[in-house]
């Protein structure tokens, strides 16, 4: 299954780093967040605190590098970096918040952020700040707007992805062009079909199953407008569990898909048994660490449909004193420049729109790598969060289940869909 959140980027890093001299937010610096903020005549000045999810220790001096250039960059002003870690997180977030004790710009994924912006504890930054859509990119926006929630509620961090992967290898024993892979689920089911029926049932190109996402991009709609009701029991929800139930059935799919012994897609797939996986732009990299006969093999293409998007952003609290330098320090952290130095430490890609003409993103030095990496930052444009916010960790865990039960045929996909619609309405209640 695809992830729903980007995971904090300690959770990525493979190593620790160093970023004395690198030359963050100088004060010659003439990036976005350098024009006025709340409005033109307000001074950015005082105390502001920075809450960051599980950056310490690995990226202490990137983010020390960035208060202090912020420091310099506005004189008068004092930032307190608060560091939480990754377990837990969101329930820290939720008592400091009871508590009265959110700090002034926190990090936060779209998910973490909504229950606060339903209780109006997030400062809608669209409104205090009107540069923000000029400046970012749509998705990362949209990730911070919620059904039946009027506002905008964090500035867009970091990003990621999805593109697709095939092995080219597989795909020339059967007949397929890897060069030329499917672009449509049903292209997908197609190709299946030619790579099980082609190696005797002994090759598979599918080795997921589907999930919110899924739906949304065959058009479901997923949520109310005003978001208070789950509406994907619909007839082309019941179509597309019954094109992947039948695959299964017909044997394009492993069977373990539906056990505990089931890797994952990512893990089948550099193991060499599935001929597709998806993954981030960095992804191909890892597929070959681990397994270096992959080397050559491995084609990118675009994801299917719309890609997902994958979002961390900063939110600024409701109740801060220090509006003015709560806004000023979270657009810094995000612009283009400080964003950039980031992405090119840890495998993401930067939210704003000027970070579209660096080159480091946009253009490939010819190697398969480097071709994903561009491919997956290109795809940010379209890219969009397929799954809202709304669904929990225990609603997402129930709609899976009810999916694999229509999946090995011991409910009807109809039933499963409703099932899962009425669990996941009593859970948004509560």
């Amino acid at each position: 299954m695809r992830s729903r959140r980007l995971i904090p980027v300690a959770a990525l890093a493979v190593a620790a780093i160093t970023l004395a001299g690198c030359g963050l937010g100088s004060s010659d610096d003439t990036s976005s967040d350098s024009k006025p903020t709340v409005d033109a005549n307000t001074k950015v000045t005082g105390e502001v605190s920075l809450q960051t999810w599980a950056l310490k220790p690995k990226f202490t001096s990137y983010v020390e590098g960035v208060v202090k250039a912020f420091e310099a960059k506005y004189p008068g002003t004092k930032v307190t970096w608060l560091d939480q870690p990754g377990d837990g997180y969101d329930k820290k977030v939720l008592s400091q918040a009871s508590a009265g004790q959110l700090p002034d710009v926190v990090n936060l994924p779209p998910d973490f952020a909504l229950p606060l912006a339903k209780q109006n504890l997030l400062l809608d930054v669209a409104a205090a700040d009107p540069k923000l859509s000029e400046e970012y990119v749509e998705g990362g926006i949209q990730a911070y707007q919620y059904q039946g929630q009027n506002g905008t509620f964090g500035y867009p961090w970091y990003l990621n992805t999805d593109i697709d992967y095939w092995n080219s290898a597989k795909f020339t024993a059967v007949g397929l062009d890897a060069k030329n892979p499917p672009k449509t689920f049903d292209e997908l089911l197609a190709a299946a079909k030619v790579m099980h029926d082609k190696s005797g049932g002994k090759e598979y190109l599918m080795s997921r199953l589907p999930g919110i996402g899924d739906f949304t991009n065959a058009g479901v709609k997923v949520l109310s407008d005003d978001g208070k009701t789950f509406t994907f029991n619909t007839p082309e929800a019941v179509a597309l569990l019954e094109k992947y139930r039948a695959a299964y059935q017909a044997g394009y799919l492993p069977r373990d898909i539906l056990t505990q012994e089931y890797l994952g897609n990512s893990k089948l797939f550099t193991q060499g048994k599935v001929a597709w996986t998806t993954g981030g732009g960095n992804a191909i990299q890892d597929f070959q660490k681990d397994n270096p006969s992959l080397k050559g093999k491995v084609v990118a293409s675009p994801a299917l449909d719309t890609p997902p998007l994958y979002v961390q952003g900063l939110s600024v609290s409701a109740k801060t004193k220090n509006q003015a330098a709560a806004i000023a320090l979270a657009r810094f952290v995000t612009n283009a420049e400080n964003q950039a130095a980031f992405a090119k430490i840890v495998n993401i890609f930067p939210s704003t729109k000027a970070s579209g003409g660096d080159p480091y993103f946009s253009k490939s030095d010819g190697t398969p790598e480097s071709d994903a990496k561009v491919l997956a930052f290109a795809s940010l444009a379209k890219a969009k969060s397929l799954q809202p916010a709304v669904i929990s960790g225990a609603t997402n865990d129930f709609i899976n289940q009810q999916i694999s039960l229509a999946i090995a045929g011991k409910v009807t996909s109809k039933a499963a869909l409703d099932a899962a619609v009425a669990k996941a309405n009593q859970l948004l209640t509560q």
